[in-house]
């Protein structure tokens, strides 16, 4: 029975690089022989279509979360080492889920039970919004990834996104582990720096060191299905996340 780290990569703004983020860290970790499963938890399915699975017929995530069906039923392998539960077309109904009061936010939890322990790392990729997938991702979870962009407006969503984490701490009776990723980063800009020097101010403890460089690759490589150590696996970018991918194994922060 492993130890399973059940992560959400969440940030109510849009525009971080989310669905980047969790794309390349899955793939990052399943490389070094960790067993993991990818959620995506977007009714975009932007995980989904980045990691090359694009079938329309496919049954995904609202089928174990609305219908009772095994997660196992739903997960399929896409990498050595890694396999996904994709968005499928009727993931928007667990938004419009009404009944059931506050059980809806345990749909994704309770799903999970099917398969906690047979990972190492179980990585949500959440919609940019603060509806019922997401609390159904945080019910889910015990540690939080929030990719952040080195911008002002990131900076204050950012205040925003840990209110509510303190909310759902103080319900929940427990304590997220918090791990701060900076991407879309582009050292040269003085506000970039700034708010990089902000974020070691306050978040030292939870911000990861590696820092994503803003990259036309990290953006084309989901267009033909691939993670960036497929795409370039020499690029600056891949070494980048390599070298995040050990951040977050071992908790390595500022």
């Amino acid at each position: 029975m492993k130890q399973t780290r059940v992560i959400a990569v969440l940030n109510q703004k849009g525009g971080v690089g989310k669905t980047t983020t969790t794309l390349n860290l899955v793939h990052g970790l399943a490389r070094k022989g960790y067993d993991v499963l990818a959620i995506d938890l977007d009714p975009q399915g932007q995980l989904t279509a980045s990691l090359g699975l694009i079938k329309r017929d496919i049954e995904g995530l609202e089928n174990a979360m609305l219908n009772g069906a095994s997660l196992l039923s739903v997960t399929y392998p896409v990498r050595e080492n890694l396999k996904l539960v994709p968005a499928g077309f009727g993931l928007t109904e667990v938004e419009e889920k009404l009944e059931g009061g506050s059980s809806r936010g345990m749909l994704l939890k309770n799903a999970l039970n099917d398969v906690k322990g047979k990972y190492d790392f179980i990585l949500i990729d959440c919609p940019p919004s603060s509806g019922l997938l997401v609390v159904n991702a945080l019910f889910a979870a015990e540690e939080v990834a929030i990719p952040m962009t080195g911008d002002y407006l990131a900076l204050q969503g950012l205040s925003h996104l840990m209110a509510t984490l303190k909310n759902f701490e103080k319900t929940l009776g427990r304590t997220y582990r918090q791990w701060i990723i900076l991407g879309r980063f582009q050292a040269r800009r003085r506000l970039a720096q700034e708010v990089k020097a902000k974020l070691k101010q306050y978040f030292a403890n939870n911000m990861l060191p590696t820092e994503i460089s803003e990259s036309v690759l990290l953006a084309e490589s989901p267009s033909f299905g691939k993670t960036i150590f497929e795409y370039k696996p020499s690029s600056r970018s891949a070494q980048e996340f390599e070298s995040l991918v050990d951040d977050l194994i071992i908790g390595r922060t500022y």
